[in-house]
């Protein structure tokens, strides 16, 4: 039997490994840090191919961006080792089965968070910066900060990210039990608000950047209702034929 004072060590050296591998990949994303702004930059000069530069107006701006930069990418570079630790610190007290759902539950969050993000930066980013930046004329010059700018991109994508594993937490619930399996298709008069608004809120009042991210969302939304139906339909049917079998006893 696990003591509490076995218990809280555990839980130490799993904190020690995921601090660690944070500030290790934190670390090396600021060696690269100024190649990887670059690459971040590439959206903003392909919308507006009259801009060549951002500039910073604080002596410490740069640098402190970079640190920020870093750091987020730390984070979410080590995500597969918060989820692993997370799951081995939990995994004493689980059954096999259960074991295997967690295993399921790190690989898809990992993989709809990064397709979230991708989604973001490939494809919602250079629309909205080609919007943003048709504003220009002869009488209003662009003059994007590096910090704003890299703040921006780190947002939108880190808010796809979240919000792409709305089907994923839906299919789960429908899975655990927590709701029906027509819960979330009796219920869109209601979700489709609260997406807008969540929408919002994720893009921190940017309308342009919600009304990019509201769309998908809604599409999600729906993908999860359908694929609801498809994952749970065997249990209850199972659980019919249970219940007939029980009558005609």
């Amino acid at each position: 039997m696990i003591t509490n004072r076995a218990h809280l060590e555990e839980l130490r050296q799993r904190l020690l490994v995921s601090f660690g591998a944070i500030f290790i990949f934190a670390a090396l994303s600021y060696i690269f840090a100024e190649q990887i702004a670059r690459f971040f930059m590439t959206p903003l000069f392909l919308a507006s191919p009259n801009l060549i530069k951002l500039v910073y107006t604080n002596l410490t701006e740069a640098f402190i961006t970079y640190l920020k930069l870093s750091l987020l990418l730390g984070i979410i570079f080590s995500i597969p080792v918060l989820l692993y630790e997370l799951w081995m610190f939990a995994a004493p007290g689980l059954h096999a089965d259960e074991k295997k759902t967690v295993l399921t539950v790190v690989f898809w969050a990992t993989l709809l968070f990064a397709a979230g993000a991708g989604f973001a930066f490939f494809v919602v980013l250079p629309r909205a910066l080609h919007f943003f930046m048709g504003f220009a004329n002869p009488q209003l010059t662009p003059l994007p900060k590096l910090s704003g700018y890299l703040t921006f991109v780190a947002r939108t994508s880190l808010a796809f990210g979240l919000a792409f594993e709305i089907p994923f937490l839906m299919v789960a619930a429908a899975k655990i039990g927590w709701v029906k399996r027509n819960y979330f298709s009796t219920k869109r008069k209601y979700f489709y608000p609260a997406i807008l608004l969540l929408s919002v809120l994720l893009a921190a009042g940017d309308i342009m950047a919600a009304a990019l991210l509201c769309l998908p969302l809604f599409a999600l939304y729906e993908s999860g209702i359908l694929i609801i139906k498809l994952f749970t339909r065997k249990p209850e049917n199972t659980d019919a034929l249970s219940s007939d079998s029980d009558d005609n006893d």
